[in-house]
């Protein structure tokens, strides 16, 4: 991956450049189209900076934390990190021929990835072809999930260790959107690229769909001949707020080599359901996501590999204080708590009958202040426990949080 390393330097290179004369920068406007957004929109509906009369636009965000956490009264000590920092390109070659790519920075640049990299072209607009590296639509967070959009520090532990969020593929698709008054319906269909067979053999030793993402070679070519079908329907209400269904579903498995047969196909199935919405009265905002999973383990695995997974989180945000604070004239501050779970292996032992455990909860509240709608500083209170497989006592794990994340 090293040869993307030259982008970053290009582009602050431009924004250097362009600061000579401040009238080279301008803000993108955002699309009409997306005051009244849905998740399928996050793509799009982020800012963009407009250099000189060049033909693309470019934007971003960072993230950077601060933790200091415990497991069973036993802790590191303190812990400074950058989880990321997201670059975006973006370019109209026509009104109706859109290109935009995502390329994340992990970890201070030891790891990265694209996550988006494809080209739009709108024929109606319930009929939109998309083709390159696409973010397949499964739930709401791995579309919608830029740092600045949250009041928590972590990712929901479903959605990053149960499915594998910023999960994208190399496919192609159609998707499309239509209104009528208060009401707006999309979809989403994809052909990608699929998962392979390190979601059982993995250094996790466990039913572990995001080691997937560690191939990097899913861009290049399919690891079975078998393509990965991911379909999402959405429905909006501009005063009840979104529901969305999606399925993702496929052969994981290499079953045949030159000819020679290696074993049973065997699928992948994941059903998720995400919901955000905002109680007019209080201004309190919900936004939730919960997930099955569904794997076909050769009997020949023991029984810590999962053949069903489930989890979700549930956020509440309630704004406390609204306008001018601390020079800032549109800031907001709220108080929010996010509920999570995950079982990776929902089930019970073939000889007792006794219950798989292998299972996660937390609760974390939260403070947040954002001084602009597209920064927010935040601090967290993370508490959760942790069971093994065999139903022990489970682990505690406990910890402060502080994180700030801005686009750019």
């Amino acid at each position: 991956m090293k040869k993307y390393l030259f982008l970053p330097v290009f582009l602050f290179a431009l924004v250097a450049n362009a600061q000579i004369d401040s009238t080279l920068l301008k803000r993108v406007p955002v699309d009409t189209s997306y005051t009244r957004a849905m998740n399928m929109d996050a793509v799009y509906n982020r800012p963009f900076l407009q250099i000189g009369n060049l033909p693309a636009s470019i934007g971003g965000y960072v993230e950077a934390d601060y933790q200091y956490m415990g497991q069973d009264g036993i802790t590191e000590g303190h812990s400074f990190r950058i989880p990321r920092f997201t670059l975006f390109v973006a370019s109209s070659i026509h009104r109706k021929i859109k290109f935009l790519s995502e390329i994340e920075l992990e970890e201070g640049g030891k790891q990265i990835s694209i996550e988006f990299a494809a080209l739009d072209l709108t024929f109606h607009p319930l009929l939109n072809l998309r083709g390159g590296v696409v973010m397949n639509p499964i739930g709401a967070f791995n579309q919608n999930h830029d740092g600045p959009k949250w009041e928590f520090v972590d990712r929901p532990i479903a959605m990053t260790e149960m499915l594998p969020a910023t999960w994208s593929n190399v496919g192609f698709g159609l998707y499309g959107k239509y209104y009528s008054k208060a009401w707006a319906f999309g979809y989403e269909a994809y052909l990608t690229n699929g998962f392979d067979n390190s979601i059982i053999s993995n250094n996790q030793n466990k039913t572990f769909l995001p080691a997937a993402k560690e191939n990097a070679l899913r861009f290049e070519e399919s690891s079975n001949g078998q393509p990965l079908f991911t379909g999402k329907i959405a429905v909006r209400n501009n005063k009840v707020g979104e529901i969305g269904l999606s399925y993702m579903g496929g052969i994981y498995n290499r079953f045949e080599e030159d000819g020679l047969v290696l074993d049973a196909k065997r699928r992948l199935d994941v059903l998720a359901v995400d919901f955000n919405t905002t109680i007019s009265a209080t201004k309190t905002y919900l936004v939730g996501e919960w997930a099955w999973v569904l794997v076909d383990v050769p009997e020949t695995y023991s029984q810590q590999y999962g053949e069903r997974q489930k989890g979700g989180f549930v956020d509440i945000v309630q704004p406390i204080l609204r306008g001018k604070l601390a020079g800032f004239d549109k800031a907001v501050f709220s108080l929010a708590c996010r509920l999570e779970y995950v079982d990776w292996n929902v089930g019970s032992f073939e000889e007792t009958g006794g219950n798989i455990s292998d299972d996660l909860w937390a609760v974390v509240p939260a403070i947040s202040f954002r001084p602009v709608s597209q920064t927010v500083i935040r601090l967290n209170y993370r508490y959760m426990q942790q069971q093994d497989i065999l139903g022990n006592p489970p682990a505690k794990i406990g910890g402060v949080q502080f994180g700030l994340s801005s686009y750019f």
